[in-house]
């Protein structure tokens, strides 16, 4: 008899085992269960010990978490015709755990066949300068319209980032002759506009000197301290601006005469 009692328990024991092992599931804090029953939406579960009936009821789990994904390098071909290779970062993560599961079949392979496309698109309706140079403009570009499509499916994409703009070796020696040519024309405007305020400022001091004689006699004494300061062999002869003025009026006079006597 204690043969037959141990038959029959040792069966209902195992079934037991099995029932639970089938029936309990335990789900991380950041996991969900999206119970189906008979096949047909019944409710999503979790986090924590949820029972599941065996056979009646299947579950598939969702990570909640936020996934980084890598965006492989695009071939993109600028509005200005200039072709690129072009990489980005992809964070997203799931909001509706009923939606990524019953809407898509694979939301990771949705997401990132959609995120390519959009990469291409997007950057393919700009020229390269926008590309190296208002990178946050168009990460918000891409990532508004990754977030609008994936809506759908319970997918948020939280930020999108272009990490790399690969160029030829052509683009790159044409990019950088370009720079130079800039930093030249640069150059050359701010010597343009030092020499016209320097203009200015002689015009000013010019004025000011011919309002007061004394003051470019000052300014030559200075000029002569000057030379006479430095090392060098430069031999200076003063001479009275007083006796350059009377040299120039005999000049004239000499000419005026000559004139008549032509005449």
């Amino acid at each position: 008899m204690y043969i037959d009692m141990l038959s029959i328990i040792t069966p209902l024991l195992i079934f037991t085992l099995f029932f639970l092992a089938s029936a309990l599931k335990v789900l991380k804090e950041y996991e969900r269960g999206v119970v189906f029953m008979l096949g047909r939406f019944w409710r999503v579960k979790g986090p924590g010990l949820i029972i599941l009936i065996p056979v009646v009821q299947t579950m598939v789990r969702v990570d909640m978490r936020t996934i980084v994904m890598d965006v492989p390098s695009q071939d993109v071909i600028s509005r200005d015709n200039v072709s690129v290779k072009v990489s980005a970062v992809l964070y997203f993560r799931v909001v509706d755990a009923e939606k990524a599961i019953i809407q898509v079949e694979d939301y990771n392979m949705a997401t990132s066949q959609l995120a390519q496309t959009t990469l291409r698109s997007v950057l393919g309706r700009h020229e390269l300068d926008e590309m190296l140079a208002s990178r946050e403009k168009l990460n918000a570009d891409i990532q508004s319209i990754l977030d609008e499509q994936t809506e759908a499916w319970g997918i948020k994409v939280s930020n999108v980032e272009i990490k790399h703009v690969d160029l030829n070796e052509t683009m790159v020696r044409a990019i950088a002759k370009q720079a130079e040519a800039e930093r030249e024309r640069r150059a050359k405007i701010i010597h343009a506009e030092g020499e016209l305020q320097a203009s200015h400022h002689l015009l000013e001091a010019s004025q000011v000197l011919a309002d007061q004689p004394q003051a470019l006699q000052l300014r030559y004494l200075q000029t002569l301290t000057e030379i006479a300061g430095e090392k060098s062999s430069t031999i200076v002869f003063p001479l009275p601006l007083e006796f350059m003025s009377i040299l120039q009026e005999m000049a004239q006079k000499k000419s005026n005469n000559d004139n008549i006597q032509q005449q």
